[in-house]
């Protein structure tokens, strides 16, 4: 006699948020777009930092930091995860 058992799981996606650029641009009063021609990058390039989908490089994260006065550790996130549950 064979029993199978199932087990009913539900994923859960964990996600890092790593900077902080959209935070201190919406605090500074300044743009994606703004941020984008100071940098000599695309809007997209910058949309994609902005909202976690992609990191800049360390180069480009001090110069972020220049452009927007700040420390480079104040673009940075603190390590937390954020669960999402996978419906």
């Amino acid at each position: 006699m064979l029993i199978i058992i199932l087990v009913y799981c539900q994923y859960i996606t964990i996600e890092f948020k790593m900077n902080r650029i959209k935070e201190v641009l919406e605090a500074r009063e300044r743009s994606q777009i703004w941020l984008a021609k100071q940098l000599g990058k695309s809007y997209n390039m910058v949309n994609s930092y902005a909202q976690n989908r992609r990191q800049p490089s360390i180069g480009v994260l001090y110069r972020i930091s220049d452009i927007l006065g700040v420390e480079a550790k104040d673009l940075l996130q603190e390590k937390r995860l954020i669960k999402k549950r996978n419906a």
